[in-house]
């Protein structure tokens, strides 16, 4: 398993406050290249533009990861999962992330700024950028996910 090397950040207008701070904790954190792909402001714009083009982003590589922010994260989620590779999961708490990553092998975390706060988003990522795929009976079930959508 690769170490992740790059984290991109994206969100719609809902999510813009979020992305802005969480794009400032992982700079600190000194680890991860970051990379911010938009949106720059909370003017109104539309969640699957955002989404695609981080889910292409991190479907590049297998070490790129990425977090996508909207009100809830639920329609980051449902875009993101449409690209080929990407395994996108919403996630409200720092346990989730944590299984997101070592049973699911997600690859892509979604958030919703309009129900968590600021404090469980940054533990939340925290979870997910500092925790691997476990494999085992998890590289078993994921392998039946890749074959759906023809993946190596």
């Amino acid at each position: 398993m690769k170490p992740i090397k790059a984290v991109a950040l994206a969100a719609d207008h809902a999510g813009f406050g979020q992305k802005a701070k969480l794009v400032a904790y992982i700079q600190q954190l000194g680890s991860f290249e970051v990379v911010d792909l938009g949106t720059d402001s909370e003017s109104a714009v539309d969640y699957p533009d955002f989404a695609i083009k981080l889910a292409a982003w991190v479907a590049q590589k297998p070490e790129h990861m990425g977090v996508l922010i909207c009100g809830t994260g639920n329609g980051m989620a449902m875009v993101a999962n449409k690209h080929k590779g990407i395994r996108a999961a919403v996630c409200r708490s720092a346990y989730e992330a944590t299984l997101a990553r070592q049973h699911n092998n997600a690859n892509v975390l979604c958030l919703g700024q309009r129900v968590t706060g600021e404090g469980l988003a940054v533990a939340i990522v925290d979870a997910f950028l500092h925790n691997v795929f476990e494999g085992g009976r998890h590289q078993l079930r994921l392998a039946k996910v890749y074959k759906m959508e023809d993946c190596p």
